[in-house]
């Protein structure tokens, strides 16, 4: 074994990866966070803040006039923002309205546009004719191979934790990593992500960045009305439910995610079920009982008895803030967990050997580059493997990524980070102590420099664990004998 180098090196400074920076150099924004274009709330005040802050936001226009479209993105282009999209859902919208849509968004060279539910391949062939580029929300992995031989060309992978209309039945974690191995393009994480812990979890499993619509729901520019926003406060993930009592205005068999209420549990007094029962108004338009509207800014009526959309983070989410904010909140929070699997400061060696570049590796018997980079990617492979099976298997009304699963993520960037090319897919979960015991063996081979210092510490970090879960057993077993079982 032969080594090119072995003296030590400055830490590479922190990165999200290659995936990140491809989503970011396509949309034009700083970070990997992406508004969704929730329907009347996300409008160009939220967008614009988003932008601000360096993240991307579409409009949410689903239903909405050629008019209104025509307005909100002059305001933004009137403030100076330039990367923005527009949602629409083709399949919740009357045909003629929707080539009104479709021939204003062209017509005012939008960017992107944003498409959900049915895949509409006229559509999408529509807007790349215009030279638009299409991004594609999708609830399943046959879905996303679907919408990218359409044109789509970035695909968000929908987690039934998602709030709103939820188009799949699979946890987001095991949906995220499936679509990104069935296409090429970038993949964002979407439903039930709010920290920045859930961002580095979706790149760790292979996505590109995270769409937030409850999170963003809950800040100063949303158009949501402030009922909306105080409930979000006040609830957690099971305070949700996946249900179809509002179905009006979208197709059959349409479930949505929001927070319960008498009307999701059936418990409306027999007045007030009548199929044309009027709960609300916005500007002189009717909002009827087990419609699709959620209450915003420019509404009055019951809106407790409206749909009051909400993922499963929504627990996460505590006040009501600045869109701005809540990006840097999120951008420290990951920038935060990459931090526990960076190396300390690198000593200097005082052996002159050091310097005899690749008579280093010979000397010190330890690994030459290519073998430190597949030792890397395998150890990557192996926690992310190890990554996977901590994440749940199904929907329980918790967030898709637990806060257990955050530091894992973050170590699996790290080593991928290291490994360069030669990282490699996940692998059959082992346990920590197998990882630890393989770095036992692996931290001799290899030559001292920054990823040396970075399996120390990752030694470290499971040794630490090891020793949690041990305690915990011990604790377990003795309470089981004290009480006889």
């Amino acid at each position: 074994m032969t080594s090119t180098g072995g003296c030590a090196a400055d830490p590479p400074r922190l990165r999200l990866g290659a995936a990140a920076a491809e989503l970011c150099e396509k949309l034009q924004c700083r970070v990997p966070v992406v508004l969704a274009g929730m329907g009347g709330v996300s409008r160009s005040e939220l967008v614009g803040a988003v932008s601000e802050a360096g993240g991307f936001g579409f409009l949410g226009m689903v239903r909405e006039s050629a008019s209104l479209i025509w307005r909100e993105v002059e305001s933004l282009r009137e403030r100076g923002y330039r990367n923005f999209g527009v949602n629409i859902i083709p399949a919740a919208t009357s045909h003629a309205l929707l080539e009104q849509q479709i021939d204003t968004i062209v017509e005012l060279h939008v960017p992107v546009v944003a498409l959900f539910w049915d895949i509409d391949e006229r559509v999408v062939a529509r807007f790349r004719d215009a030279g638009i580029m299409v991004v594609y929300q999708v609830g399943s992995v046959d879905e996303a191979i679907a919408a990218e031989r359409a044109g789509a060309e970035i695909i968000v992978a929908q987690g039934v934790e998602a709030g709103g209309h939820v188009r799949g039945v699979r946890p987001l974690g095991t949906l995220l990593p499936a679509i990104v191995a069935a296409v090429r393009t970038p993949v964002l994480a979407a439903g039930g992500l709010a920290s920045g812990g859930d961002l580095v979890t979706a790149l760790a499993l292979g996505g590109s960045g995270i769409m937030l619509g409850t999170a963003l729901m809950a800040t100063d520019e949303s158009f949501a009305h402030a009922y909306h926003k105080q409930r979000l406060l006040a609830a957690t993930g099971n305070d949700t439910v996946l249900t179809d009592a509002f179905h009006i205005n979208w197709p059959p068999g349409a479930p949505v995610r929001v927070l319960k209420s008498e009307v999701t549990d059936g418990r409306l007094p027999p007045d007030r079920v009548a199929p044309s029962s009027v709960i609300g108004a916005e500007e002189g338009r009717p909002i009827y009982l087990n419609s699709t509207d959620s209450p915003l800014r420019s509404m009055t009526g019951d809106f407790a008895a409206m749909a009051l959309y909400a993922g499963t983070g929504v627990g996460r989410v505590d006040q009501i803030v600045p869109a701005a904010r809540r990006i840097a909140t999120i951008g420290q929070q990951a920038e935060a967990m990459l931090r526990l699997s960076e190396a300390e400061e690198v000593p200097e060696t005082s052996s002159a050997v050091c310097y005899m570049g690749e008579f280093c590796g010979a000397y010190a018997g330890t690994l030459d580059e290519a073998e430190q980079a597949a030792e890397l990617g395998g150890l990557a492979a192996s926690l992310e493997g190890l990554l996977r099976a901590s994440l749940p298997l199904d929907a329980n009304g918790e967030p898709p990524f637990p806060t257990s699963s955050h530091s894992y993520a973050a170590w699996v960037l790290a080593l991928r980070g290291l490994a360069g090319r030669t990282a490699r897919p996940a692998t059959t979960a082992a346990t920590p102590a197998a990882i630890a015991e393989r770095l036992t063996l692996l931290i001799p081979q290899m030559p001292e420099g920054y990823a040396r210092q970075v399996l120390l510490k990752l030694r470290g970090t499971l040794d630490a664990e090891n020793a949690i879960h041990f305690t915990r057993a011990l604790q377990l077993a003795g309470s089981r004998d004290a009480s006889g079982r």
